[in-house]
C-alpha cells in the first residue's frame, strides 16, 4: 500500500512530524514501512510555463520553436520535439540550470541553429513511470488541465513535493489497504482523532429504483449489492490533484468518472465499478455464477472463457463484469457516456480470488476483496462516489439506491482481563492505561472487575479472539517498552549435537571440494515430486497450494538442483557445481504426517578444472563426482564400508550410474543425467548424486588406529586378466581381496582393454596388487604362494584367466 503523506495529513493531524519520523513510528507499532520515497527528489527549478507562440523549426521537420512565458521578465525560446505541443498550453518547463531525475542538468543549447533556453517536460522526464501516466500524456509533453500561473512551482502542482510511504502489509491487516484505514492506525499511534470526509448529496427527484432493478442469485458469493445512478455527467479529465494522488498510489488516471471510483477505492478500501447505463443493455442487474463456457470481453480487450466457479454481473442475459475483478468492455464508460451506474457490493473473497487466479487478473479491487473489506463501508463509499461525480463530472444524483440483499455487519465483542494481559506481556499495566489504548484505537470498551469487554468495529476484521487484543495493547504500548527477563533456573552451556557437528563437517567437505551450497524449495510439481527418489512413495499434496509448481512435497533434492543448473546455463554460466543438504518427505502408511529424512545431493556440469596459462582443461565426468563422494566418506572414516555398484535409476544414464551401499544397505546413487532428460531441461552434460545423509551421519565410526611407518619393503605384482565382458571389476576385486588375506594390503584397477588380441566377447582388465608384512621382509616364496592362491580363486569363481 502506497500512502501519500500530504493526503494522509487531511485525515490526521500529523503535528509537523516528518515522513521519516512517521514511518519509524508506524514500523515500531507493527506495520513495516518498507520505503519512504520523496517523489521529486533530485528535481530542481521546474516551473509552469505558458506557450505563447509555436511555429515549426526552420531547419528541422520534427522540432518546434516555442516562445514560453516562465514567469520571468521576458519569455524564453525553447526548442521542443513533442508532437502535442501547441500555443496556449500550460506546461512543465525545466529552466536553464534545472536538474531532472538521474542528475540530468539542463543547459542552454543550440538545436539546428536555434537557441533553446530550457526544456518542456513530459511526465516521464519528471520521474513518473510510463505505466501510470494517463494515455493522453503517455507520448509527448504534459499539459496542465487546470488554470495555473506561469512561474509557479510545477513540482507542487504535480504533487512531486509529496512523500510516499510504502507499507508492507501482512494479509490480516487489510484495514490498512485504504487511506482511512491508515488514518485510524496513525491516529491511534499519535493519540489523535480521524477527520472523516463529509458527505452531502443533493439528490434529484427521480428515483434510482425506477431505472434499475437488482437481483442476486448467488447470495453466498454476494450477500449485498447496491447501485446508484448519476445522470448528465460530462466525461473529461479528473482534477489534477486527484490524478497525482492516483499516480502516487501506482494507479493510471483515465477520466473523471473512472478516476473517482479508483479514488474511493484508495480512500475507503471499498472497490467500486462504474457502468455506462445506456450501454448496459437492460434495466436490471443479475448477479449469478457464470455458465460453463460463457465468455466475456474484459476492459483489457481480452476475451475470457468463464466457468461455474466464477461470479459475474449480468444485464439479465450476458455478463458485463467479472465480479470484484474487472468490468466488461460492453458496458465501459467512454467519452460519450452521460449516465453512470455505480456498483458497490460485498463479494466473497474466495470467489473473487478463484476468478483472479484463473484469468491471471490481479487488480486493486480483487486484492481488497480477497483480504476482506468493511461491510459497513459499502453504502458510504457509493454515496461518496456519487458526491464526487456530481462535483467533478457535473452529474445529477438520482434519489436513493437500488439495494438487494443484506449482511450481518455487526461489530464483534471480545473480552479479556487485565491479569491475562499483564501475564502475557510481562507488564504491570493499570486499567486506565489499557482503556486509553482501546480508546486510541477507537474501540468501544466497558470495564467490570478488571475485565475489558471490547466492541471491535467492522473495519478491523482481524480481531476476533483475546490474543488479538493482547497484540493490539502490546504494539500500541510499544514493543520497546515491554520488559526483558532472563530465564531462571539451572543453565547449561549450549553445544551442537554429534549429528549437527557431522552435518557441518559434511558441508565443509563438499565446499572444500569446490561445490557451492544451494537452497531450493521443498515444494514442487506433481511430475517432479517422485523423480530421482531413493524411496519412491505416493506423492504428498498440499491442501492449499500456492501454484501447480509448488503443490507437492519433494521426495528428492535432485530435480530442484537440475532446475538451478538449467537457470544458470540459460544465462551462459556453463560451469556449475552445487550441493544441497535438505529434507525430503515420505508418506507413511496409517500416519497423518509424512516422514522427514535429511538427504545430501549435488549437481555438477561444465569444466571441473581450467588453467588457461598452462592450456589445461578438464571436464566433469563420472569419476570426478565419485571422487568427491569418496573424499566425503573418507572424512567420516567409512571408505572401507562403502561399495559402488552398477545401478539403473530412472532419469539417469544406464551405463554411467552407480548405486552406493553402506554396510550392504542402499544409501544413494551417483552418475550422469540421462541425455534425453538433459535435453528436455536444456542443460549440458551433468552429473548428480544423492545420499541418505541421516544414515551416513548416524553410522558408527571405527576408532582411529595408528600404524607405525613401515620398516620393511612391500612387493607389487601386476596381473592382466581375460574375463567375459559382463564380469564387473568390482566382483574381481572382491575375490582378490578375500583370497589375498592379511598380506594383501592394496589392490586397484589400472587398465582395461578390449580389441585386437583379445578374444571376442571378452575383455582384459589389469590390477596392481601390493603385498606387505609389517613384521618382516617378505620372501618371493611367500608372495608366490599367496599370489597363486589369488589366481586360483579368480579362475574358480569368475572364470578369469591370466593373460600371457
Amino acid at each position: 500500500m502506497f500512502v501519500s503523506y500530504k493526503w494522509l495529513s487531511e485525515y490526521v493531524d500529523l503535528g509537523g512530524m516528518s515522513a521519516k519520523e512517521l514511518a519509524e513510528k508506524i514500523t515500531r507499532s507493527g506495520i513495516e514501512v518498507e520505503e519512504v520515497k520523496h517523489l521529486g527528489e533530485g528535481i530542481k527549478n521546474v516551473v509552469v510555463g505558458h506557450v505563447l507562440e509555436r511555429e515549426p523549426h526552420p531547419n528541422a521537420d520534427k522540432l518546434n520553436k516555442c516562445l514560453v512565458d516562465v514567469g520571468d521578465e521576458a519569455p524564453v525560446q525553447i526548442i521542443c520535439g513533442a508532437k502535442n505541443v501547441d500555443k496556449g498550453q500550460k506546461v512543465a518547463v525545466a529552466k536553464v540550470g534545472a536538474v531532472l531525475p538521474g542528475n540530468f542538468k539542463i543547459k542552454k543549447a543550440k538545436l539546428r541553429g536555434e537557441e533553446s533556453h530550457g526544456m518542456i517536460c513530459s511526465l516521464q522526464e519528471l520521474g513518473f513511470e510510463s505505466k501510470i501516466v494517463a494515455k493522453e500524456h503517455a507520448e509527448g509533453i504534459f499539459v496542465f488541465p487546470n488554470d495555473v500561473a506561469p512561474g509557479e512551482d510545477a513540482l507542487q502542482q504535480l504533487n512531486l513535493d509529496d512523500k510516499v510511504l510504502e507499507l508492507g502489509l501482512t494479509p490480516n491487516r487489510s484495514d490498512c489497504l485504504s487511506m482511512l484505514g491508515v488514518a485510524y492506525e496513525v491516529a491511534a499511534i499519535l493519540g489523535t482523532n480521524v477527520k472523516i470526509p463529509d458527505i452531502e448529496l443533493n439528490e434529484g427527484n427521480e428515483k434510482t429504483e425506477d431505472h434499475i432493478q437488482v437481483r442476486i442469485e448467488a447470495k453466498e458469493d454476494n450477500p449485498v449489492y447496491m447501485a446508484r445512478i448519476v445522470k448528465n455527467v460530462k466525461i473529461g479529465p479528473s482534477p489534477l490533484w486527484m490524478q497525482t494522488r492516483l499516480m502516487a498510489a501506482g494507479i493510471r488516471p483515465h477520466n473523471n468518472v473512472v478516476d473517482i471510483t479508483n479514488y474511493i477505492l484508495l480512500e475507503y478500501g471499498q472497490p467500486l465499478h462504474a457502468f455506462d447505463y445506456d450501454r448496459l443493455g437492460s434495466k436490471e442487474i443479475i448477479v449469478r455464477r457464470a455458465r460453463e463456457g460463457e465468455t466475456i470481453t474484459t476492459l483489457d480487450e481480452v476475451q475470457r472463457t468463464l466457468s461455474a466457479d466464477h461470479l459475474v454481473i449480468t444485464n439479465g442475459e450476458e455478463p458485463v463484469a467479472i465480479a470484484g475483478v474487472m468490468g466488461g468492455a460492453n458496458s465501459e464508460v467512454q467519452a460519450d457516456t452521460t449516465t453512470v451506474l455505480i456498483e458497490s457490493a460485498y463479494f466473497n473473497g474466495q470467489r473473487v480470488r478463484q476468478a483472479s487466479k484463473d484469468h491471471g487478473l490481479r487488480s486493486e479491487a480483487s486484492a481488497r476483496f480477497e483480504k476482506g473489506v468493511d461491510p459497513n463501508r459499502v453504502q458510504v463509499a457509493a454515496d461518496r462516489c456519487a458526491q464526487l461525480m456530481a462535483e467533478y463530472a457535473g452529474g445529477e444524483v438520482l434519489s436513493g439506491l437500488a439495494v438487494t440483499g443484506e449482511m450481518a455487519a455487526e461489530a464483534k465483542t471480545v473480552t479479556i482481563t487485565l491479569g491475562r494481559l499483564n501475564r502475557n506481556l510481562g507488564t504491570k499495566l493499570e486499567r486506565t492505561e489499557v482503556e486509553e489504548i482501546f480508546r486510541r484505537l477507537q474501540f468501544e470498551v466497558q470495564t467490570a472487575d478488571d475485565a475489558f469487554t471490547v466492541t471491535v468495529p467492522t473495519r478491523r476484521g482481524d480481531i476476533t479472539i483475546p490474543e488479538d487484543l493482547v497484540e493490539e495493547v502490546a504494539r500500541l504500548y510499544g514493543y520497546d517498552h515491554l520488559p526483558t527477563t532472563i530465564p531462571s533456573g539451572e543453565t547449561k552451556p549450549g553445544k551442537l549435537t554429534d549429528y549437527q557437528l557431522k552435518r557441518r563437517v559434511a558441508r565443509r567437505c563438499l565446499e572444500g571440494a569446490g561445490l557451492h551450497q544451494a537452497i531450493t524449495y521443498s515444494l514442487t510439481s506433481q511430475a517432479k515430486a517422485t523423480q530421482y527418489a531413493l524411496d519412491a512413495r505416493e506423492p504428498i499434496a498440499l491442501a492449499m497450494p500456492m501454484s501447480e509448481e509448488h503443490a507437492f512435497l519433494r521426495q528428492s533434492l535432485v530435480p530442484q538442483l537440475l532446475d538451478v543448473i538449467s537457470y544458470n546455463n540459460a544465462r551462459q554460466i556453463d560451469s556449475v557445481a552445487l550441493y544441497e543438504i535438505g529434507s525430503v518427505f515420505l508418506k507413511e502408511a496409517y500416519k497423518e504426517l509424512p516422514a522427514e529424512e535429511e538427504h545430501a545431493a549435488g549437481a555438477i556440469t561444465g569444466l571441473w578444472e581450467e588453467h588457461l596459462w598452462q592450456g589445461e582443461k578438464k571436464a566433469v565426468d563420472f569419476f570426478v563426482v565419485k571422487g568427491v563422494l569418496e573424499g566425503l566418506f573418507a572424512r567420516f572414516g567409512l571408505e572401507n564400508r562403502i561399495v559402488f555398484k552398477k545401478a539403473e535409476v530412472a532419469g539417469m544414464h544406464p551405463g554411467r550410474t552407480a548405486g552406493i551401499e553402506l554396510d550392504g544397505q542402499w544409501i544413494g546413487f551417483v552418475g550422469q543425467v540421462h541425455p534425453q532428460q538433459a535435453k528436455d531441461l536444456d542443460i549440458k552434460e551433468t552429473y548428480v548424486f544423492e545420499l541418505k545423509l541421516h544414515l551416513l551421519l548416524q553410522a558408527d565410526k571405527e576408532a582411529i588406529a595408528y600404524e607405525p611407518i613401515p620398516r620393511f619393503p612391500s612387493i607389487t605384482r601386476d596381473i592382466a586378466l581375460a574375463v567375459n565382458r559382463d564380469v564387473e571389476a568390482g566382483a574381481l576385486q572382491d575375490v582378490i581381496q578375500r583370497a589375498g588375506g592379511k598380506l594383501l594390503k592394496d589392490v586397484h584397477v589400472f587398465d582395461l582393454y578390449e580389441g585386437e588380441h583379445v578374444e571376442t566377447g571378452k575383455k582384459s582388465i589389469a590390477f596392481s596388487l601390493t603385498y606387505f608384512d609389517p613384521g618382516k621382509t617378505l620372501t618371493d616364496e611367500e608372495v608366490v604362494k599367496v599370489h597363486n592362491k589369488v589366481l586360483e580363486a579368480l579362475k574358480e569363481e569368475t572364470g578369469a584367466e591370466l593373460r600371457s
